[in-house]
């Protein structure tokens, strides 16, 4: 895909992020032209060497490609973050992956794996990182994220597994930092958003840049929530709460 005119002013709005420690990109995962945008991100920083490495939420913490070569084929790099295709089309985020990979950047991955989530579900701790009514947008994204077929019930251990997942890419991206270098997290535009985000989970001190695509439009209701916004074209849509209630009913 050919990248939409605003790539050119988003080069020119990271060219004025050079300070950043991280710098976070958040996505809407049905839309190609945003893994379009994350791979040419990848790209454009690493050739100004300006990388320290790529965090992912769309592979678990502990998975990383450090130690492969640049040289590395896609089959040695899908093992090294234990790939899950079916949830991640590698189609969409291998370009993303290997332009890292090829430059000679650990790529992380940073989500929280699924074996910690029922312990996630039950830690009210977690309740205590947003403000009151960040942790009530929270609660209704998700809500709204699940066409409102959840019960009540559901909802806080739902919200804590989001945050669970935003703490883990927190400590990844932590443990990723080099001084006068850039950690770049590619995730979904909700793990991104200011008030709800990753970010909350990382050093006040800590130079950070939020940027999320959109799709045709941006949604007022994230309009504060990033420093930068790319929009790019619409696409088709598709009804995904009648394919959960179909999924439920079974």
């Amino acid at each position: 895909t050919a990248p939409s005119p605003s790539m050119a002013e988003w080069h020119a709005q990271l060219a004025k992020w050079t300070s950043a420690d991280v710098i976070l990109l958040g996505e809407q995962h049905d839309a190609a032209e945003h893994q379009y945008w994350e791979a040419d991100t990848v790209r454009e920083l690493a050739a100004r060497k300006r990388l320290a490495a790529v965090v992912l939420e769309m592979a678990d913490a502990g998975t990383q490609t450090t130690g492969l070569a640049p040289s590395a084929t896609e089959a040695q790099v899908q093992e090294a973050l234990r790939w899950n295709d079916k949830g991640w089309p590698w189609k969409h985020y291998g370009p993303a992956v290997m332009a890292a990979v090829q430059a000679g950047i650990p790529v992380l991955g940073g989500n929280l794996p699924r074996l910690h989530m029922a312990e996630a579900m039950k830690n009210q701790q977690l309740d205590q990182q947003l403000s009151a009514k960040a942790m009530q947008m929270q609660l209704d994204a998700i809500k709204v994220g699940h066409c409102d077929l959840l019960p009540e019930s559901q909802l806080l251990p739902m919200a804590r597994i989001q945050l669970a997942k935003d703490q883990s890419m927190a400590r990844t991206i932590e443990a990723a930092l080099k001084p006068g270098q850039t950690v770049l997290l590619l995730a979904g535009h909700g793990h991104v958003r200011r008030q709800l985000g990753v970010g909350n989970w990382l050093p006040a001190h800590l130079q950070l840049r939020l940027a999320i695509a959109q799709t045709e439009k941006v949604n007022p209701a994230i309009q504060g929530e990033a420093d930068a916004f790319v929009v790019t074209p619409p696409v088709a849509y598709k009804d995904h709460c009648a394919d959960l209630r179909k999924q439920w009913k079974r």
